[in-house]
């Protein structure tokens, strides 16, 4: 459950703000989309291994 602290005279726009930054933290969007469709493990390994590749040349590119 999302707890958002309001102070008294807050405005609903920035409580609303807050409730998003929250939700969109817990990852419960992503998880949900990821459990639409089944991925392989060797999939998922694939993936990660590309992702960790390309930040590290970017890294290494801003190293440079």
């Amino acid at each position: 459950m999302i707890i958002i602290p309001i102070k008294e005279g807050e405005n609903i726009d920035r409580a609303l703000k807050k409730f998003k930054r929250k939700f969109e933290k817990t990852g419960v969007i992503k998880e949900l989309r990821q459990r639409q469709h089944f991925r392989k493990p060797s999939v998922k390994r694939r993936e990660v291994r590309s992702k960790a590749i390309y930040l590290s040349k970017l890294q290494q590119q801003e190293n440079q």
